[in-house]
């Protein structure tokens, strides 16, 4: 059997701000909506916490006279949240998240169809029998692009999606596609798992047990961890490394209960010596497909855009018994944008520019004998 993981950045509608050249450049209206919506859940807003509020919205062209900047937009249903006198300022007449139903939210627009034709092309070239899906829309989107994009561009069409919806408003969670002998048995959502520090993961670690034609269970931990993209790095890291520890522990949780066929898979969103990936992989308990000795690389060591060993964020990890039933790994580039120094097109010569490449990311597959 051939599992894989591929982060397809979206399929057919994308936040406008995440399709920019470089995540820098839209670094900072991404750290104005993360604090809008913090601020917003509150109980109870303080004077600072309006006068904040006012302060992000005003530097958002339109969002504060508006309601809808480039970027960002504000859903408002019900109740009373902002208030502009003629003549005066604007101010905020909410005193909390209970006065008003709405929130705010990134405005989208539409994937270049070239591009979804090629996601579709790198999926069909990796050709899985189970395919953990990174940034999917929502179960819907993914269920479309299975049934009508794939076969499009000459692919066959899995037999089963399935997508929880997770904790990043923006769209981008994990999911799990199946070709009809992988049945999935049973799904464990993990949006609800806390720790000292609040909710652990940012999308899901969504838990799919994966029944093989063998009649052996595949127990695939599907992760997208916390971005690099924006907000403090010291925060960024810090919240990579709570997610490790969780899935670290459910792994562990998984193999006291019995449960021997184990992957930990997806975009982590670090690179294998970083601290905050430490609780998974630095004593070796899994296995990285990449560093397995029948991995068949290029001479690349990374997997996010030009391959560069600080690329190196999407992984197939292992349990010892699933290392051991390799029988060959790889990565698929093909179809991906990598900058000046790193576009890989050879067998795509449809893209021509950024817009329609299938991803910045490789897609990494394992064949297993189970």
């Amino acid at each position: 059997m051939r599992l894989a993981t591929f982060n397809v950045e979206n399929m057919f509608d994308r936040p406008a701000i995440m399709n920019l050249p470089k995540w820098s450049d839209g670094r900072k209206v991404l750290e104005d909506f993360a604090d809008l919506t913090n601020l917003a859940e509150k109980d109870s807003y303080s004077a600072a916490d309006k006068s904040r509020m006012l302060t992000i919205m005003d530097r958002n062209a339109g969002l504060l006279t508006a309601g809808k900047s480039k970027y960002i937009a504000l859903n408002k249903i019900r109740g009373s949240f902002l208030k502009k006198p003629k003549g005066k300022p604007a101010e905020i007449v909410a005193g909390g998240r209970g006065d008003w139903i709405g929130w705010f939210e990134l405005r989208k627009e539409h994937v270049e169809e070239t591009a979804i034709e090629n996601t579709a092309r790198v999926i069909n070239e990796v050709n899985a029998d189970v395919l953990c899906v990174v940034e999917a829309d929502n179960r819907i989107v993914l269920t479309r692009f299975n049934e009508q994009v794939i076969p499009k561009v000459g692919g066959q069409q899995y037999d089963h999606a399935m997508l929880i919806d997770g904790n990043d408003e923006r769209g981008i969670d994990v999911g799990i596609m199946t070709r009809r002998d992988y049945p999935i048995e049973s799904i464990v959502s993990h949006v609800y798992d806390t720790d000292a520090g609040g909710t652990v993961f940012s999308r899901d670690c969504a838990e799919y047990r994966v029944v093989t034609p063998s009649g052996k269970t595949l127990l695939v931990l599907v992760n997208h961890f916390k971005s690099k993209g924006y907000g403090p790095p010291s925060e960024s890291n810090a919240r990579r490394e709570r997610q490790a520890r969780q899935a670290r522990k459910i792994y562990d949780e998984r193999l006291q209960v019995g449960f021997e066929y184990i992957v930990v898979a997806g975009d982590l969103n670090d690179t294998p010596d970083s601290a905050p990936l430490a609780p998974l992989l630095s004593d070796g308990a899994l296995v990285d497909i990449m560093a397995h000795p029948s991995f068949a690389g290029d001479g690349r060591p990374g997997t996010h855009g030009n391959g560069n060993k600080s690329g190196k964020l999407d992984y197939i990890l292992m349990s010892p018994k699933v290392a051991q039933a390799v029988q060959a790994g790889g990565i698929e580039r093909r179809g991906v944008w990598g900058g000046t120094h790193g576009t890989l097109f050879p067998h795509f010569p449809e893209i021509e520019e950024e817009k329609d490449a299938a991803s910045d990311h490789a897609a990494l597959w394992v064949d297993l004998n189970l």
